[in-house]
């Protein structure tokens, strides 16, 4: 592919939109890095887990947020992630974490780090990135290039999630979702919000392949006209 333009793509949303997979198959056919945000969230607090430090104690999550080591991987085929030098792509999947990870993420210590290592990733991607989140476009890159909101109905989304998570059920599943979803929109720090320049994409009656075509048209046209 010839070297085009460096281009910042944020994809941001709630879950269950297909924000991951249409984020790193973006990337990967556009020749971009990807960065998952989620999952820097999702390794801290494993890591607060992980040390005992009491979840329900924003001052106690404060004072460690510094502490642990967190390396992001950016290949979109084959994305990483780990805290000092441990592999957390498994354990940062777990119930304990997701259930555990809104309560941190509101800590402003904790997102004024983890942002902080966002735009350092996003601003040295030599081709450019794709970065997914819940602030990417309103918080973290304002001046991203090109800023997407993906969204789909509570069902669509719990049905989704369910069929990631094996097992789960999908009623809880929208439950959790619709609780997390509350909790991350009226958070004080960076709440989940759509950017007011992000294109809105409602994914609910589009199959993935449909999401990522629409997406790669966007960053192109963005790009040509750069």
């Amino acid at each position: 592919m010839e070297s085009a333009t460096p281009v910042i793509v944020a994809i941001d949303g709630p879950a269950g939109t297909g924000k991951s997979s249409t984020s790193k198959a973006v990337a990967a056919q556009l020749g971009l890095s990807y960065l998952d945000t989620g999952a820097q969230y999702r390794a801290i607090t494993w890591w607060m887990v992980n040390n005992g430090i009491d979840i329900d104690d924003p001052a106690a999550i404060a004072a460690a947020a510094g502490k642990p080591e967190i390396v992001s991987g950016t290949d979109p085929q084959a994305p990483t992630i780990t805290v000092d030098g441990v592999d957390v792509a498994g354990p940062i999947r777990t119930q304990e974490v997701s259930s555990k990870v809104s309560a941190v993420s509101a800590v402003p210590e904790v997102r004024a780090r983890i942002t902080e290592l966002q735009r350092s990733i996003a601003t040295s991607a030599a081709n450019g990135v794709v970065v997914e989140g819940r602030d990417i476009g309103t918080t973290v890159l304002p001046d991203a290039d090109l800023k997407i909101f993906l969204t789909a109905s509570p069902e669509a989304r719990a049905a989704r999630r369910s069929g990631e998570l094996k097992g789960a059920d999908v009623h809880s599943t929208r439950e959790a979702l619709i609780k997390r979803d509350a909790a991350d929109s009226s958070r004080k720090t960076s709440p989940l919000a759509k950017a007011d320049d992000a294109v809105e994409v409602d994914t609910t009656e589009l199959t993935l392949a449909q999401v990522i075509e629409c997406v790669v048209t966007l960053v192109e046209e963005k790009r040509a006209g750069k």
